[in-house]
């Protein structure tokens, strides 16, 4: 395991409980079940897991916001408060002991490409559940068709990928945005997205402003993805 790195609450500060590892480590997470086909969760449990995943999702993009913008993507553990606390009780003073789980920020993550990296690592069981911060550029959909043509049925090379990047970030049009995608091990998985820059019509000329937007929707791939580093 590796020292984990942060701050204060909602991120613990150099906590050690889990590291990055590859998808086969022998630490991953066994008796995994998923949410979704479980038939005994009650809707007051489900309605539970969803509150909890999405302040852990808002707190997770508050915390990476307070950083500013051009930051990498960045990973959290999520690990229950009471584990971290009994094992390094002189965290009392920055994690909130009423909080049933603290994300926990990761080391950066490896090379260039997500997809690739998350599909690296593997969590210990005392993991509850994952999240993950990235900066991304929306574009309004009649802008779209305006992006350069990718022949998908030959597969979408990292060339297509980064002539799509660079059109988009290029683009009039473009807003700068940070999503965050939070998901437990055992429930359900929540987005938040911060839109940066945005002027409210009709006063174009006003003062620009962010706006959230919260959906768990949001980003099904993303949040598929980390759900994949949650299976054993």
């Amino acid at each position: 395991m590796t020292d984990s790195e942060g701050a204060a609450h909602p991120v613990a500060e150099n906590t050690e409980v889990t590291g990055l590892a590859g998808s086969n480590d022998d630490t991953a997470a066994e008796n995994v079940w998923d949410f979704e086909d479980d038939e005994d969760l009650d809707d007051d449990g489900s309605a539970s897991a969803a509150a909890t995943v999405g302040a852990i999702a808002r707190e997770v993009e508050e915390f990476v916001a307070a950083g500013g913008w051009q930051q990498p993507p960045q990973l959290f553990a999520l690990v229950p408060t009471a584990e971290l606390l009994s094992q390094q009780p002189e965290l009392a003073d920055s994690l909130d002991p009423d909080a049933e789980l603290t994300p926990v920020a990761q080391e950066p993550l490896p090379g260039d490409d997500l997809a690739d990296a998350l599909a690296t690592i593997a969590w210990p069981e005392l993991v509850q559940g994952c999240a993950l911060a990235q900066e991304i550029i929306v574009l309004p959909p009649d802008a779209e068709d305006e992006l350069p043509g990718v022949d998908e049925s030959a597969g979408v090379s990292a060339t297509d990928v980064e002539r799509l990047k660079q059109a988009a970030a290029g683009h009039p049009q473009r807003t700068e945005a940070r999503l965050v995608a939070a998901v437990l091990r055992d429930g359900p998985a929540s987005c938040a997205m911060r839109l940066h820059g945005i002027r409210t019509p009709p006063a174009d000329d006003a003062e620009p402003t962010d706006e959230i937007i919260e959906h768990p929707e949001l980003a099904p791939n993303l949040v598929e993805a980390l759900r994949a580093t949650l299976l054993p």
